[in-house]
């Protein structure tokens, strides 16, 4: 069961255990300096005993923290990206996070979310693992943040990019070229995103998968609308769109910026593939005619 704001005896608890922990202070030597024995102190930190006022400044003196460190944080309101409006979809300025999801993406990129620690984010970060904990309740916090950021931002970019578009052939070429470039221009964020889903507990890898659902369908639509339209070929326009969109995940695990193309030349590149793909009548001419007799 996850630690909530709904339960503040059992977060504070698990704050007091944090902030023990990163001060080095063994659990005997806490419960010693409080005058209480080993067994109330692991009940006090397991949310089974709560803390008096008294006791929880001692707690804090101790660990040499505020008394605010040491209490419930209210989680902030998670923010979400404004949707790019016209052409911004398309600007990628130097992602700017905060140093603690700044320390976990470079942790996590080095080590994989399962061999980095807490330290390793902290020392990536500048910060201290006290420091850290009172920012984030955990290392799968910081992960679930990350890959929150980037299926919020790629899917404002999406939704802005179909809107540029006129017809089917039009949206799917400029989806595929928002793909491409968040994955080209995103390229850390998109390979956590592709490497790391298996890491994160069920509630967080429900809400994620949804949001990648959502990605999908907005390929999905274009190409059996392009279908009915007679612009796309293909027999499989659900297979052919989650071709196209794979294709497009797939990026972050070559793409080079010291390579020979640029993000937007392998943009261009991908939305051929794309149009290929779904087998695209270039002569709109013979749009709805049947496969065979053109």
């Amino acid at each position: 069961m996850p630690v909530t704001e709904l339960d503040p005896v059992r977060a504070l608890g698990a704050r007091v255990r944090r902030f023990r922990v990163a001060r080095g202070v063994s659990l005997r030597s806490l419960a010693a300096q409080l005058d209480v024995s080993p067994a109330t102190l692991s009940a006090v930190e397991n949310g089974h005993t709560r803390l008096s006022a008294l006791r929880l400044s001692q707690v804090a003196g101790l660990l040499d923290v505020s008394v605010d460190e040491l209490l419930p944080r209210a989680p902030a309101p998670k923010s979400r990206p404004t949707p790019p409006t016209g052409a911004g979809w398309r600007d990628f300025p130097v992602l700017t996070v905060e140093p603690a999801l700044a320390g976990a993406l470079a942790a996590f990129l080095e080590l994989g979310y399962a061999g980095a620690t807490v330290r390793d984010i902290s020392e990536r970060a500048g910060m201290s693992v006290a420091g850290l904990y009172h920012h984030h309740a955990s290392k799968q916090e910081l992960l679930v943040a990350l890959l929150d950021l980037a299926m919020d931002d790629l899917l404002a970019r999406s939704r802005a990019a179909v809107a540029e578009g006129a017809d089917p052939v039009e949206r799917l070429s400029l989806l595929v070229e928002c793909l491409a470039l968040f994955h080209t221009h995103r390229q850390e964020l998109g390979f956590i995103g592709a490497s790391e889903m298996r890491s994160l507990g069920p509630t967080a890898r429900a809400r994620v998968t949804a949001a990648r659902r959502d990605q999908q369908r907005m390929v999905d639509d274009q190409v059996v609308q392009g279908c009915a339209a007679g612009r796309f070929a293909t027999t499989r326009p659900h297979e052919a769109a989650r071709a196209v969109v794979t294709m497009c995940t797939a990026l972050p695990q070559w793409f080079s910026t010291a390579g020979p193309a640029s993000p937007e030349q392998v943009a261009a590149h991908y939305v051929e593939f794309a149009l290929d793909l779904v087998r695209l009548r270039r002569d709109p001419a013979t749009a709805g005619r049947q496969e065979g007799t053109t």
